[in-house]
């Protein structure tokens, strides 16, 4: 990922979009550090947490999670639920053993309920459990550490369409019961439109553009953002639109092309697009798009 920035505020949701390589996995795990940035710097409130080591990463841990996105490989198979859910509670020692047993267990019996799980799942295996309740447990493990901030990484999209709406929808009222900040990585849009707060939209390794939900939806401003909406089906036999249809193949990341990485495969490049990389400009309030030709609008109020 090259020179990717935002923000996410708390109770906010940030959605990350693009095709599929463009870099949205690797921009979630490099904030939790699960991936070492070579450079740039990541804060998680007043904290730098770029260089932490030991003892300081380990209380970063505590404040930022993870909910995987597939169900099946991403919980212990040979662990009870009761073991996967508490396993986080233990490694940083809020409860020991003897008579912190009992309420470590009512914790993690909160923890289930809060996710929509019974008391009985404490002693059944992942493998005993549909893959919308899979998503449940580990979104409950996410849960146990009282987290800031939550990296999703599409944590619906292995899930059946029915149960999506579940799994989304219980995130979101566990974010507005806690004030979770979710950074959610897509590339569903009615997903992202479901859930999202604000959408950043990313390109071989770069943010493109990036603004509220309701702006994305309704007036997207760089090319490929068009190119993805126009892609999206619409619920309705009758309806049609015109397609903005972009052809190629994702150009490689250890390579890109120079200039706007984009304009290899968009349909409105000029001269200017193939030599200058776009910086990314604010065009109206919140709403930021790296391309050349939107540098003749003007800012709007």
């Amino acid at each position: 990922v090259d020179g990717v920035s935002f923000e996410i505020r708390a109770g906010e949701t940030l959605c990350l979009v693009g095709e599929s390589g463009c870099g949205k996995s690797t921009v979630g795990k490099t904030v939790l550090r699960l991936l070492e940035p070579t450079s740039g710097r990541i804060w998680l409130g007043d904290t730098e947490v770029t260089h932490l080591h030991d003892e300081g990463m380990r209380e970063h841990r505590r404040e930022a999670q993870m909910v995987f996105q597939d169900p099946y490989s991403s919980l212990n198979p040979r662990m009870r639920v009761g073991q996967i859910v508490a396993e986080p509670l233990e490694n940083y020692g809020l409860f020991g053993a003897g008579r912190d047993a009992a309420e470590k267990e009512r914790r993690v019996v909160a923890l289930l309920e809060k996710v929509g799980l019974r008391r009985d799942a404490l002693e059944r295996y992942p493998f005993e459990f549909s893959g919308g309740q899979r998503q449940r447990l580990g979104i409950a493990r996410a849960l146990a550490l009282n987290p800031r901030l939550i990296v999703a990484d599409e944590p619906v999209s292995a899930l059946d369409v029915s149960v999506q709406a579940q799994v989304l929808n219980l995130l979101m009222d566990l974010q507005e019961e806690f004030g979770l900040a979710y950074l959610f990585v897509s590339h569903d849009l009615a997903v992202v439109e479901h859930i999202g707060h604000r959408i950043a939209v990313m390109y071989l390794g770069r943010i493109v553009e990036l603004a509220s939900k309701e702006r994305i939806f309704s007036r997207p401003l760089h090319p490929y953002t068009e190119a993805l909406m126009a892609a999206a089906p619409i619920a309705d036999p009758k309806a049609r639109r015109e397609r903005l249809v972009i052809e190629g193949d994702v150009p490689s990341p250890i390579n890109p092309p120079s200039g706007c990485h984009f304009h290899t495969r968009c349909p409105y490049a000029e001269a200017r697009c193939r030599t200058e990389a776009p910086a990314l400009r604010e065009v109206a309030s919140g709403h930021v798009v790296a391309c050349h030709l939107r540098d003749a609008m003007q800012t709007e109020h």
